[in-house]
């Protein structure tokens, strides 16, 4: 074995050109599967991150009978006494938030915004003391101020204020149906614009103070839901089962991000089955060029391989001499390959690649805005690592296989 290895090593020394365009052909493709996985998962992370910093929170408390008829939004299934039932929270430490949300028809005058219209919103009512305590809506604010008590305002996000021609200062008109069935409009002034990494959010942003809107509403004090913030280390399915024994029942459960966000969860697990195609068609491509190079590398050397053979090296020997040569070549290009991954991927997870203006006219899904960041995946790493050295030794097997089923005449004959 010990001749074999030195055998091996010296014809990746002596083949110096065709030793380092095999590995480079196996580094490329490692580097780009290492670089697509994390961008991919760097993707799911910064989703999942925005779909609870701005649209689920970590759970939700809500009327037992609101969620199978939440696309209505009704108000009058909902929470009647929200405080007290923050302040049994807050006593546990759990931090929560009450909010009111309901749909409407938002009117345009054309003294603002040059003609008039109306379009169906969906407007979140806030409490201005708490809600940044749960949500991250503090640290994107791009125009005016954030929204104050007993004030008839409104913030609304950049890219809804874009489409609708809406600057600070600008009056809105919120056409909606209180509870118990009335009809009441609220004028608005926008007094805030806000630049949403969350797009399904920026598109549609609108906030109101949550005091104004019960006096609209007739809610007397009710809200249609209680966001909470859970820690990051937190198991979100064992606090949400702990929340619900604080509650007793009284009609209301407790909803995980996890169980609000079901129908995106499984889209980007359909996804996350496509992109795996996209990395095992990354690999197979890699795969096929190896393959190429190892069987050019081998029946070139056919001549040599007779000789061997003449010489009295067994077939097995010759075929484990290959097959520790083809490993070597996977070997540099695993290494060449995991570095250039390294190098690639620590400006993808700095920097990132912006794509806003292809997000900013589409809808894909995912919940980035712009700028795509990758993710440190060793995991990755190491398969990819491990997968370049068993490929190049795996693929080398069967043309050395092929080239031991001619006879020593023919093979010294070779040309």
């Amino acid at each position: 074995m010990k001749f074999l290895i030195s055998l091996a090593f010296k014809n990746l020394t002596r083949y110096k050109r065709r030793t380092l365009i095999t590995a480079g052909a196996i580094a490329f493709g490692l580097m780009m599967y290492i670089f697509v996985d994390s961008l991919l998962l760097g993707i799911e992370i910064e989703s999942v991150r925005n779909l609870k910093w701005f649209e689920t929170a970590s759970a939700r408390i809500l009327n037992d009978d609101y969620w199978e008829n939440r696309f209505q939004r009704p108000l009058d299934i909902n929470i009647p006494n929200p405080d007290k039932i923050i302040n049994k929270l807050e006593d546990n430490g759990i931090t929560a938030t009450k909010r009111i949300e309901f749909s409407g028809d938002l009117i345009l005058n054309s003294a603002d915004f040059g003609e008039d219209g109306n379009m169906s919103v969906v407007v979140t009512a806030i409490d201005p003391k708490r809600d940044f305590d749960v949500f991250e809506f503090g640290t994107t604010l791009q125009k005016g101020r954030f929204l104050e008590k007993n004030e008839d305002a409104a913030i609304i996000g950049s890219w809804f204020a874009e489409d609708i021609g809406a600057e600070l200062g600008y009056w809105i008109t919120i056409v909606t149906r209180g509870n118990g069935g009335f009809y009441e409009a609220m004028d608005l002034e926008i007094v805030g614009i806000v630049n949403c990494p969350n797009p399904n959010v920026n598109r549609t942003l609108i906030m109101m103070p949550i005091d104004v809107a019960d006096e609209y509403l007739a809610m007397e004090g009710a809200s249609t839901e209680i966001s909470i913030k859970l820690p990051e280390s937190a198991d979100v399915e064992e606090e949400v089962i702990h929340i619900q024994n604080l509650l007793n029942g009284d009609g209301l459960t407790v909803m995980s991000w996890k169980s609000m966000a079901a129908d995106y969860l499984a889209i980007a697990e359909a996804k996350r089955g496509g992109t795996g195609m996209i990395l095992f068609l990354i690999f197979l491509i890699a795969a096929v060029g190896i393959s190429n190079t190892m069987l050019m590398a081998i029946f070139e050397r056919i001549r040599e391989l007779g000789m061997m053979r003449s010489l009295g090296m067994s077939d097995k020997k010759i075929r484990i001499a290959f097959m520790l040569e083809a490993a070597g070549i996977g070997l540099i290009g695993s290494i060449m390959g995991v570095f250039l991954g390294i190098i690639v991927n620590f400006f993808v997870v700095k920097y990132g690649i912006n794509y806003g203006d292809m997000y900013r006219d589409m809808d894909i899904g995912y919940r980035v805005q712009a700028i795509i960041r990758g993710a440190w995946n060793f995991k990755t790493m190491g398969i990819a690592f491990f997968a370049g050295i068993f490929m190049s030794t795996l693929v080398a097997f069967f043309p050395t296989k092929r080239a031991l089923k001619m006879d020593i005449p023919s093979c010294l004959r070779h040309q």
